[in-house]
């Protein structure tokens, strides 16, 4: 007797069997996205750690930067196709680190006079690099911009967080408008040459990078060290770092401007 001829209740075993193993796989996959949810919280607390040094909105605390994390965890485990991304710690990554930014995107918010300031500072380097054909280092800036040191670095750490996110969106693969990393798929070939060009261009400015400003943008965005661990590894202090930190993205800002 055939198989597809017999029924239960009326209704054919084979399509009982199906309903049943679909049944088993939802409940096996929800297991599998429980199981990437908790192995990869820790993960989620990393992330924010780094990007607290640049939560100057005092609307911002770590707890909304984990909470906005793990959502983005959450929706990561619901979303990822095996098929089309290799890892899912890597594309959890992606996603945890994008629902980041936005939070703190939405949130951000540079005043007037900070903004009149960073644009002084920017065609003061302009001007100087234009005439003398070599950037100018941190003294040389601040001198020709008419402030001291002190207020420089606090100026380009008042700016560092709008740095800050855009030079995450081109890391994450910023198309110049959004982040492919936020969606479940993987780029064109169009696209993943622009990200190509763009990564090129990250790479070569950081090189251009004075030396101290070069070693803690590899140990920050490389090593994926603190600002507490880069400071103990040079053994220069945390403030000190978190100053060459903003000066560096500054730069980098013009070079990829």
């Amino acid at each position: 007797m055939k198989t597809d001829s017999l029924t239960f209740k009326g209704t054919p075993i084979e399509a009982l069997r199906e309903k049943a193993s679909q049944a088993y796989a939802s409940q096996s996959r929800d297991g599998i996205e429980e199981r990437w949810i908790l192995d990869n919280l820790p993960m989620v607390r990393r992330i924010a750690q780094k990007v607290a040094p640049y939560l100057s909105n005092n609307d911002i605390d770590m707890e909304d930067i984990i909470s906005a994390g793990t959502v983005g965890l959450v929706k990561a485990a619901r979303a990822f196709d095996p098929n089309k991304v290799a890892e899912f710690k890597t594309y959890a990554y992606i996603r945890v680190r994008g629902a980041i930014i936005d939070e703190l995107r939405s949130r951000s918010f540079v005043p007037s006079p900070v903004y009149n300031r960073i644009k002084n500072i920017e065609a003061t380097y302009r001007r100087f690099l234009g005439q003398r054909g070599v950037p100018p280092d941190d003294a040389e800036l601040a001198e020709a911009s008419g402030i001291s040191r002190k207020q420089l670095y606090r100026t380009l750490q008042e700016a560092r967080k709008q740095t800050f996110l855009s030079i995450h969106n081109l890391t994450d693969g910023a198309s110049g408008l959004d982040v492919l990393g936020l969606t479940n798929r993987i780029p064109g070939p169009d696209v993943q040459a622009e990200r190509n060009e763009l990564l090129t261009r990250l790479s070569k400015a950081i090189r251009e990078l004075p030396r101290n400003d070069r070693i803690i943008m590899l140990l920050y965005y490389e090593r994926d060290l603190t600002m507490k661990e880069i400071a103990k590894t040079l053994s220069i202090s945390e403030p000190r770092v978190s100053q060459l930190h903003a000066s560096a993205l500054f730069k980098l800002s013009i070079s990829l401007g």
